[in-house]
């Protein structure tokens, strides 16, 4: 998951892929979800390759802003889970991923 700050509106799917690879250096065909938003937080766009074509996803909470990471140099990963989290406008930093032990080997 890498996420972007600024949500360009008017951008579609190439446009967006253009951005992914221009100003991020990245792979918008690569398989990972690329996320805009927009300057007020409230809006999402996610772009992602599934293998047959770009899909494009927008999202706009009514009355909240999406709890927004601090991003390094243009792009922030997150774990699938605390990227759900952050879809359904919930705080993602409260996700955690669980810790397994690995099971030691059968005899």
């Amino acid at each position: 998951m890498r996420l972007c700050r600024a949500l360009h509106n008017r951008k579609g799917h190439d446009g967006l892929a253009a951005l992914v690879q221009s100003q991020l250096r990245q792979k918008p065909f690569d398989g990972s979800v690329y996320v805009f938003r927009a300057k007020r937080a409230d809006r999402l766009k996610l772009i992602y390759w599934d293998g047959s074509g770009l899909v494009m996803a927008y999202k706009r909470l009514e009355d909240n802003s999406f709890t927004w990471p601090a991003i390094k140099n243009g792009v922030m990963r997150l774990e699938p889970a605390q990227f759900e989290a952050l879809f359904a406008g919930l705080d993602w930093r409260r996700v955690r991923p669980l810790e397994v032990a690995v099971p030691a080997a059968a005899e």
